[in-house]
């Protein structure tokens, strides 16, 4: 299916998408969908003939567990509602502990890298398939930015994304700014990422901006797109023409003139002479195709991921052979967009700590990892504070207490109390 040129829609910036000239289709994170209803911008679109396509971000694909029927279902439930012809995903765990490690449950808030191993591989390609029963229309997977690589890995990341397909039949959405993004952080060529895989497996590509600091390439989709990363969507389609392009922006929304500048450079991006045949497609030896994953594989990647997640939002031990400097850049990134995505679905708690919150925050979120989802984080954040008699500003611990009362309980939080709650909490191994 040819898609065209399109753009990530947002809430923040609707009405700006539904005026932007030459978009052809527009692109929505499925978790910010309710499943039985539309917002209006995405209807007028609709109507117009626009395509929108559901973009998942909550799977966890790459994680040891398998999906979570619930969740296929909600993803599943506004590809309906969407009438959309395909959906995505990435290629990413966003979750470890629990059964499989006897451990309690971690929840990263972001996309974290599989290990590119035979072992995450086997249980990659079993839960694509478990996903692919359960959706109503193809499946694209997306490459995702890191910030850290994995010890001992086996494959590339072209091999990694060709074996993919070959055992799936999967789909793939290409994002050129993560490949530069890893060109940057991890040393890896876009070019022979492009050579190894299998481009006609291509549903779209991704295009978005992001920033250097510190010889760390940020992927914010919060900044302009660079040149570096427009070349890396023209090596692209020197091997193929993909059937849609779409500009991504989650922050620091621009001006409309300047998203239809940048939508403009993407549509004239030309394509670039590749600098050296390629092996495209080209299968990794070394191991042949399997039917799924073994307890085995499923058990050394879930402690695998638990120990890395656990040290990037518990703070336990860096697992040997990561880089201990770049583990503590995610770390801080992670962090950092805790606090800010809290700020948004509780915007309450910065208007009433002030200049102060994210210092707050980010203190509470060194060795306090996430368990229940960012609403459920606000809740503790607060409840930390007013246990420890914070704020010091009487008008302002008073405020906190009631918009705490009014989304939790009747009473507010008292350390003893809050002290006991953990204490059940831990005995009844939640």
């Amino acid at each position: 299916m040819k898609l065209g040129i399109g753009i990530g829609w947002r809430p923040e910036i609707a009405e700006v998408v539904e005026a932007l000239p030459g978009v052809d289709w527009v692109e929505a994170v499925a978790e910010n969908l309710c499943s039985d209803h539309l917002p209006e911008s995405l209807v007028r679109l609709r109507e117009r003939g626009v395509t929108v396509v559901p973009h998942g971000v909550a799977l966890g694909l790459g994680g040891a567990d398998r999906p979570d029927p619930d969740r296929l279902a909600a993803l599943a439930a506004r590809v309906e509602l969407l009438g959309a012809p395909l959906v995505t995903e990435h290629i990413a765990f966003v979750r470890a502990g629990g059964p499989l490690t006897a451990s309690p449950a971690l929840e990263a808030g972001h996309l974290l890298p599989v290990p590119r191993t035979w072992d995450a591989l086997d249980v990659l390609c079993e839960n694509v398939r478990i996903a692919q029963d359960s959706l109503p229309v193809p499946l694209a997977l997306e490459n995702i930015a890191a910030l850290v690589s994995w010890p001992g890995e086996e494959l590339t990341e072209g091999q990694f994304l060709a074996e993919l397909v070959e055992r799936t039949g999967v789909r793939l959405l290409i994002d050129v700014a993560n490949l530069h993004t890893n060109h940057v952080n991890r040393g890896e060529d876009p070019a022979t990422a492009l050579d190894e895989i299998p481009v006609e497996a291509i549903a779209y590509v991704h295009v978005a901006g992001g920033i250097e600091k510190d010889g760390v390439w940020h992927d914010t989709h919060a900044h302009p797109v660079t040149r570096p990363v427009l070349d890396v969507l023209s090596l692209l389609r020197s091997r193929v023409d993909p059937p849609g392009i779409l500009l991504e922006r989650d922050d620091d929304f621009p001006p409309a003139e300047e998203l239809a500048r940048e939508l403009t450079a993407i549509r004239a991006t030309p394509a670039a002479t590749p600098s050296a045949p390629g092996t495209v497609g080209a299968r990794p030896s070394g191991r042949p195709a399997c039917t799924g994953a073994g307890p085995g594989a499923r058990g050394r990647t879930a402690v695998a991921q638990t120990a890395l997640l656990s040290a990037l939002v518990a703070g336990t031990p860096v697992p040997d052979g990561f880089d201990r400097r770049r583990l503590g850049v995610q770390s801080r990134a992670l962090a950092a967009k805790r606090a800010d995505v809290v700020a948004k679905v509780a915007p309450e708690l910065p208007e009433i700590l002030g200049t102060g919150y994210r210092k707050e925050f980010l203190a509470y979120a060194r060795n306090r990892p996430m368990s229940g989802g960012y609403r459920r984080d606000a809740l503790a954040f607060a409840e930390l504070l007013l246990a420890e008699g914070r704020p010091a500003d009487d008008d302002a611990r008073r405020r906190l207490s009631l918009w705490w009362q009014e989304r939790a309980s009747s009473r507010p939080p008292h350390r003893a109390g809050r002290l006991v709650r953990s204490a059940r909490a831990a005995l009844l191994g939640r």
